[in-house]
């Protein structure tokens, strides 16, 4: 099954240390911020939680703030071309390719709805991605959780979700090998905004767990 993400975008508060970084995708180029902890070698990257310029996913925003404070950079992505799948795992594979280059040593892709199949295909092409979060994925282009182990899996989804089925996060589940997780918000829609500090808290503290050596 396919999904579109339905969540609100948010203006980006000044106040919030997101540097504008440029990805060069093959001939091409997309945009991402930064969100940079000082001394880091651990980042999130979350693929397409960049629209526009100042707008972004919210829980995206509360996620990568929150991984700051504890000593993990944060990547967030625009895609050039949206609900394009192929398109879109080059743009988060090049991504991945500029933490890299950049030194950091264990890297998680998070992405939500369409984008969770993108970081579940992008996912298996570097040693240095440790871990995997899909949040109300769709199942179309995420076969390849199979191929992920070593690298941790993370399913969230919403239990009232009319978008795409917890089903599917139920077979991507069955698809994967361990180490996998499988969460399921009761009451949640596609958007998971009605617990949004709920997941949020649960997100965090598994990125900070495969992040983490310290942890």
């Amino acid at each position: 099954m396919r999904g579109r993400s339905d969540f609100v975008m948010h203006d980006i508060p000044g106040r919030y240390e997101f540097n504008p970084t440029i990805i060069t995708v093959e001939d091409e180029e997309t945009t991402a911020l930064l969100r940079r902890a000082e001394g880091s070698n651990a980042a999130m990257l979350w693929a397409g939680a960049l629209f526009e310029e100042k707008q972004i996913h919210p829980m995206a925003l509360d996620v990568a703030n929150s991984l700051a404070s504890e000593g993990v950079t944060s990547l967030l992505l625009k895609y050039r071309k949206p609900y394009e799948l192929p398109a879109s795992i080059r743009d988060t594979q090049a991504a991945a390719t500029h933490l890299i280059n950049q030194r950091f040593e264990r890297i998680a892709l998070v992405g939500h709805s369409f984008s969770g199949a993108v970081v579940i295909s992008a996912g298996t092409k570097y040693d240095a991605v440790v871990a995997v979060a899909a949040l109300a994925s769709q199942t179309f282009g995420a076969v390849t959780a199979g191929h992920l182990a070593p690298r941790s899996l993370l399913l969230i989804h919403g239990t009232e979700d009319t978008r795409l089925s917890p089903y599917c996060s139920e077979q991507i589940y069955s698809w994967a090998k361990r180490p996998k997780e499988l969460r399921f918000i009761d009451g949640a829609s596609h958007g998971l905004s009605e617990h949004r500090s709920e997941v949020s808290q649960i997100l965090t503290m598994w990125l900070l767990k495969n992040l983490k050596t310290d942890h």
